[in-house]
């Protein structure tokens, strides 16, 4: 590579992290900033500088229990997902049956489709059941996008492991549940991470499902930000902070699972 390329590509990245970073480094301005500063005034950094929209965040109900409430069904969403894509996931990778293209087929033409498609059902079966307005409910639905992504990532995973290992363990003497968990399951512990993150990050950001099938008691913060109109207008201050907290949750699993998200996209599953 002769020093022209070499400088173009590097006057490249730094144009593409300039204009990557450039609105999360403005939502972060505007967090530290007065409603009346932001629409006020074009400033490059606060002239005020104020935590007073961080602690409305950690001080208000309506704010702060829109985290926790994510947190959990995404956290529910995600141990179940796995939980039912690990053996399915398996049983595509090692064994051969009647339909079992079809059916992975099918699996992934639940992820195409559209969240709306299935939102009268959900909410139809849900108010039978009186599940609106739960954790669970809203993991439950995210499960029909989630499960179909873990199963297709894990499965590549799973295919790329010899079955010279499963035999050999089997002539040891392990049982099934004993071979997968301490010898499969580490084998694949980078596709266990690449979709745990998949799962966890569709389930953060999804909006319509959750915001339709919440209320008051397991309303995400998805929803929440999208209701900070007053009488005296947007919030934009405090808009602007809760982004930047919701922001840090799928930073830190990022930042946890990096390395397996590199290797899923060298394995072409990803």
């Amino acid at each position: 590579m002769d020093n022209r390329t070499y400088k173009k590509r590097t006057l490249f990245l730094i144009a593409y992290l300039v204009f990557a970073l450039l609105p999360i480094y403005w939502m972060v301005n505007m967090s530290f900033k007065t409603n009346e500063e932001i629409l006020s005034s074009f400033t490059l950094w606060p002239a005020e500088f104020t935590w007073a929209n961080y602690k409305t965040i950690f001080t208000d109900p309506s704010w702060y229990s829109g985290y926790i409430n994510s947190l959990i069904y995404v956290g529910i969403n995600t141990v179940i997902s796995l939980t039912v894509a690990l053996p399915a996931a398996y049983a595509f990778s090692r064994y051969r049956f009647l339909g079992d293209k079809h059916v992975f087929f099918w699996l992934l033409t639940n992820r195409m489709t559209p969240p709306a498609v299935f939102l009268l059902p959900f909410f139809q079966l849900y108010t039978t059941l009186g599940l609106m307005d739960t954790h669970i409910a809203v993991a439950m639905a995210h499960l029909l996008f989630n499960v179909p992504l873990a199963v297709w990532i894990l499965e590549g995973f799973m295919s790329g492991i010899p079955r010279e290992i499963d035999e050999t363990a089997y002539i040891d003497g392990y049982s099934f549940p004993r071979f997968f968990f301490t010898i499969f399951l580490p084998l694949i512990k980078a596709g266990v991470g690449v979709a745990a993150f998949f799962c966890f990050m569709f389930s953060w950001v999804e909006l319509l499902l959750a915001r339709t099938l919440t209320s008051v008691n397991a309303k995400p913060i998805v929803a929440t930000m999208t209701r900070t109109v007053s009488a005296s207008g947007m919030d934009w201050a405090t808009l602007a902070a809760a982004g930047v907290l919701t922001i840090v949750p799928g930073a830190i699993v990022i930042w946890f699972v990096r390395h397996y998200i590199a290797k899923g996209f060298a394995m072409g599953r990803v």
